[in-house]
């Protein structure tokens, strides 16, 4: 019996001793100790899901920059993307001093043109306020900072025209609406010659050029009566920037007309930095002022000197429409002034290509009497 009892003590032995063995085995092949309970810990834990807008991947390889310090590219059209998001209400952006007169400016800044040629478009009216249109190279004299310069070359409104029109699509338009969009396309089709081209911009909260430049007046009427309803904020300044850098590179004369109340809302540029970028792309301002009203609490006059002064700094005109039967007036006496204008070629000695602001004053010398309307200033290239 004790021989039996033995024997079962002996073959239970092996079977013992292998238990523990196996069961350290099933702890191995089941997932680390630190790795399931972490797991749960962080689905526990996680705070909630941040905005799609912030948490998606952005396609460009590089980050996008917040709307704080995001400004437009030169030159450049808004993106599809960027006009689909949004943007802030208030849009803040640290406001640089505005640049003095005779400091340099940036060489992006400056005139890009394989020649030296700096165009001076000049008006020149009697005492009557009519046009003088008999002048020659000789009865001009040019001043260039004070000193006497001599004028290259003289030509007159054979000289081609890229026109861009910045149509104010914002909120702050709303009166004479239609009245505005046919005078317009009226200009358009009294205005244009085969040598002249135009582009059309839309002015609301990001600037928009709706059509490149072109001499075809029916891509240009229909680029006209296809805005809408107007709405959104106003980014004069941005859109006016963008107009010129996009006019910089041509050849000839390079013509910005607004057709705007002159408010401003929401643009990431200054009144200064514009006007300067305007002036560094040889661009004329000629405005048509929307929103007139007899009652000066009903208009806005900081926006009425803005366009005054964008006028008188470039050698262009406003024009104040009164009444709805106005604005083809308007239109025609800025398409009459063009059509009269002489353009004066100068260029700039050595000394004088230093990426400055220099000032320019233009006068009839033989006609004392007679007022020349011109751009109180060009920005040089640097030599």
């Amino acid at each position: 019996m004790r021989i039996t009892l033995a024997l079962i003590l002996l073959a239970a032995l092996p079977a013992a001793a292998a238990w523990p063995s196996g069961a350290q085995s099933g702890r191995r092949k089941s997932p680390a100790p630190s790795s399931a309970p972490s797991g749960r810990a962080r689905t526990v834990a996680r705070p909630p899901a941040p905005p799609v807008r912030e948490s998606s991947p952005t396609p460009a390889p590089t980050p996008t920059p917040t709307p704080a310090t995001k400004t437009p590219a030169a030159g450049v059209v808004v993106a599809a993307d960027d006009a689909d998001t949004p943007p802030p209400p208030a849009r803040p952006r640290p406001t640089p001093a505005p640049p003095a007169r005779n400091d340099e400016i940036e060489d992006d800044e400056v005139v890009r043109i394989s020649s030296n040629l700096v165009p001076v478009p000049a008006t020149v009216i009697d005492e009557r306020g009519r046009a003088v249109v008999d002048l020659e190279l000789k009865d001009f004299e040019l001043k260039v900072d004070g000193a006497v310069r001599p004028i290259g070359d003289l030509s007159r409104s054979e000289t081609p025209v890229a026109l861009a029109l910045l149509f104010d699509n914002s909120s702050s338009i709303r009166p004479a609406r239609e009245f505005e969009k046919k005078a317009a396309v009226a200009f358009f089709r009294h205005v244009m010659r085969p040598i002249d081209r135009a582009a059309v911009f839309s002015i609301s909260t990001d600037p928009e050029m709706t059509l490149g430049l072109t001499s075809d007046v029916r891509l240009l009427v229909r680029a006209i009566e296809s805005f809408n309803k107007p709405e959104g904020a106003t980014a004069l300044f941005d859109t006016v920037a963008l107009a010129a850098e996009y006019l910089r590179p041509h050849r000839g004369r390079k013509v910005i007309v607004v057709v705007s109340d002159g408010t401003d809302t929401v643009s990431y540029r200054t009144f200064d930095e514009t006007l300067a970028r305007v002036l560094a792309a040889d661009c004329q301002v000629y405005a048509v002022q929307t929103g007139h009203s007899d009652n000066a609490n009903l208009r806005d006059l900081a926006g009425e000197r803005r366009l005054e002064e964008f006028a008188a700094n470039t050698g262009g005109s406003v024009h104040t429409p009164r009444a709805t039967s106005d604005f083809e007036t308007a239109f025609s006496q800025i398409a009459a002034d063009l059509a009269q204008q002489y353009v004066l070629g100068y260029y700039p000695p050595d000394e004088l290509r230093d990426g400055k602001f220099h000032t320019l004053t233009v006068s009839v010398h033989t006609r004392r009497s007679l007022r020349v309307r011109t751009r109180r200033g060009y920005y040089s290239r640097k030599s």
